[in-house]
């Protein structure tokens, strides 16, 4: 059982999508942090270096040695979607900025989780071209990270998560019932018992805008905005927590 829990990554762990009231997110790692700590008689911590809007080598570059700096005994990465939705993508580059993770975190003692996202694909404009590079990357992933040491929960290949039910009304990233299934996912991948009562976790109830005029004028646009200036969603934002905190389960 692990009891010093470390995350990084880019939107997908800090939790986009799954906001709480009063505006907190929550999000994935912040359930499997539950998880791991309604399922233990030891206490729990837990930490979240996470930033939206990163690319991986900036994840690497930032969140990887504070993460290793508290001796987790599990460290999560997620990672590369950002860098898929560039004009250009080496799918080797993101494949070995992983395994630095990897080799970084085993060499420090613990046990890394490697996780793709869920597949939005069927949902967004040029879909088709998200489809093509996320198999790729599940597919070299699968390939190079299946080994001691190392747990890969392969949400890319998830069925269910491609459903329109578990994505939030901007259709890049996953809603609560979303994030809710990964954090199963990851559970069950480590052999830790899914709390019962998230299966009685509801899809938001959002207006679908997908394709109007709304949606290509509050997310698509102000996206490629961001990326004509070169800045990201995630700048001058902080880790929401950054330092290791004991889990109230």
């Amino acid at each position: 059982m692990f009891q010093r829990y470390v995350a990084i990554g880019d939107s997908f762990t800090e939790g986009v999508g799954d906001e709480l009231p009063g505006g907190r997110l929550r999000g994935w790692a912040d359930l499997v942090a539950l998880g791991l700590a309604a399922a233990s008689d030891a206490p729990v911590s837990y930490a979240n270096l996470a930033v939206r809007g990163r690319l991986l080598g900036p994840i690497v570059a930032e969140q990887l040695e504070p993460a290793i700096g508290q001796a987790p005994d599990l460290l999560s990465i997620c990672g590369g979607g950002n860098d898929l939705m560039r004009p250009r993508v080496e799918i080797g580059y993101v494949i070995d900025l992983m395994d630095q993770v990897v080799e970084r975190g085993l060499d420090s003692g613990a046990h890394v989780l490697v996780l793709s996202g869920g597949n939005p694909s069927r949902h967004l404009p040029m879909g088709a071209v998200m489809q093509r590079r996320g198999d790729r990357l599940a597919e070299a992933a699968r390939d190079a990270f299946v080994r001691p040491g190392v747990t890969l929960v392969d949400n890319w290949a998830d069925a269910h998560l491609a459903d329109a039910r578990f994505w939030s009304v901007d259709k890049l990233h996953l809603n609560a019932l979303g994030h809710t299934r990964v954090a199963s996912n990851v559970l069950d991948a480590l052999g830790v018992r899914v709390p019962a009562e998230w299966a009685e976790v509801e899809a938001s109830a959002a207006d679908r805008v997908q394709g109007t005029a709304a949606y290509y004028r509050e997310y698509v646009l102000p996206w490629i905005g961001r990326r004509l200036t070169g800045r990201s969603s995630g700048d001058g934002r902080p880790p929401k927590r950054p330092t290791l905190e004991l889990v109230d389960a």
